[in-house]
């Protein structure tokens, strides 16, 4: 009698199976993840301008006069900021430029994905913070206290929960 040795067809295709089944599962939850990571970094640099931009508002009742005021290294226009991260292309300010903010002229902060390095569902994409009063501020897909859902073009999926409505 033959001693068997390895694997019969069966067992190897229903392993090749499992391994199929959990690729298709875990890979669109990784570049979900990935692109999650990288809005992260537009949340992070847009929130580091709020506390210049709350400090203008409160002192002057308007925006600073420039964005490079705030220590946004590349600036290269009063309202505007090129190659700030490595994911986020530009942070653009409606208000800058010495502007008076209030709530029918609120203050939004956008962040611009790059084209190119970034995960596919936020190439390009936008991502918002607002304020009209330079205290109370909004993210992402929120309409209250300020309405920055049509300046944030990001996905739901991928707009953090606090962001969300």
């Amino acid at each position: 009698m033959r001693k068997q040795q390895g694997f019969t067809l069966i067992e190897l295709m229903i392993v090749v199976a499992i391994i199929g089944i959990l690729a298709a599962i875990a890979i669109p939850s990784y570049n979900d993840y990935t692109a999650r990571a990288q809005v992260t970094e537009a949340i992070n640099l847009t929130s580091g301008l709020k506390t210049c931009m709350a400090e203008s508002i409160s002192d002057r009742g308007a925006a600073p006069t420039d964005i490079a005021d705030c220590g946004m290294a590349g600036g290269n226009a009063t309202t505007s900021a090129a190659n700030v991260g490595r994911f986020v292309d530009t942070i653009t300010c409606n208000r800058c430029g010495g502007l008076d903010v209030s709530a029918a002229n609120p203050l939004i902060i956008q962040a611009t994905f790059l084209n190119a390095g970034v995960a596919a569902d936020v190439r390009g994409q936008t991502f918002a913070i607002g304020t009209a009063d330079g205290t109370n501020w909004s993210c992402g897909l929120l309409t209250t206290p300020v309405d920055v859902s049509g300046s944030t073009t990001v996905q739901r999926k991928h707009v953090p929960g606090s962001c969300k409505p």
